[in-house]
């Protein structure tokens, strides 16, 4: 399980890096507000991929196993949370085009997403879950780095 969850974890750092990659070769043709969404969207991604860091860094230093899994579904949580705006952004920059990207809704968006951080909570709810099944958590981290891989890899077959 370590092994397969290591793995993930490495693919979507790497999908990660391949869509800031495509988008940033885009950026020379942005709008000053598009730059700035663009910005904001790298640092959601940042925190994403610290996530990750740290998810692997638990696994691979043998640290609690629930908090491997944790640090994992927090990435997947964050990721979730700015993913419509993310795909919009991409799909729009993909087409190069100057026109107006319709910021304001991306930006509102990001925002509400940013509002709602609900990870306390929900870190509460899924340590009591784990301590009632711990395979369920397993898959969940399992499903979760499938997930966020996918999304990335959607992301740059988008741009």
């Amino acid at each position: 399980m370590e092994k397969e969850l290591k793995e993930l974890i490495k693919e979507s750092k790497k999908s990660l890096e391949n869509v800031e990659n495509k988008i940033e070769d885009l950026s020379s043709d942005f709008t000053e507000e598009a730059s700035e969404f663009w910005g904001d969207l790298k640092s959601h991604f940042s925190k994403v991929n610290d996530k990750l860091k740290d998810a692997y860094n638990k696994v691979d230093s043998g640290e609690s196993k629930l908090d491997a899994h944790l640090s994992m579904m927090e990435a997947r949580d964050k990721l979730e949370k700015v993913k419509k705006s993310a795909e919009d952004f991409a799909i729009t920059a993909s087409k190069k085009t100057k026109e107006e990207f319709s910021m304001a809704s991306l930006k509102s968006h990001l925002a509400k997403m940013e509002a709602e951080d609900k990870w306390e909570e929900t870190k509460k709810d899924l340590s009591h879950k784990y301590a009632e099944s711990k395979v369920e958590v397993e898959n969940l981290a399992k499903k979760a780095g499938h997930e966020i891989n996918e999304i990335f890899k959607k992301l740059t077959d988008l741009v």
